[in-house]
């Protein structure tokens, strides 16, 4: 089965999308969220990525 990157239905805070790519990458999702606030704080391009990828990921499908 192919796997696709989806925002998280379940694993989520904001819009799901850490939960997503850390599903995706089989990492924590703490751990995602946490490198994503850190790219926020010290980049700002961190922000700019996660809003972009909140409007271009679809949601995870109900099973």
């Amino acid at each position: 089965m192919e796997k696709k990157l989806y925002r998280s239905r379940n694993d989520k805070k904001i819009f799901g999308v850490c939960g997503g790519f850390a599903k995706y990458c089989e990492f924590d999702p703490t751990l995602v969220r946490l490198v994503a606030a850190l790219l926020v704080v010290f980049t700002g391009v961190g922000l700019l990525a996660y809003i972009i990828a909140a409007l271009v990921m679809p949601n995870e499908p109900e099973m």
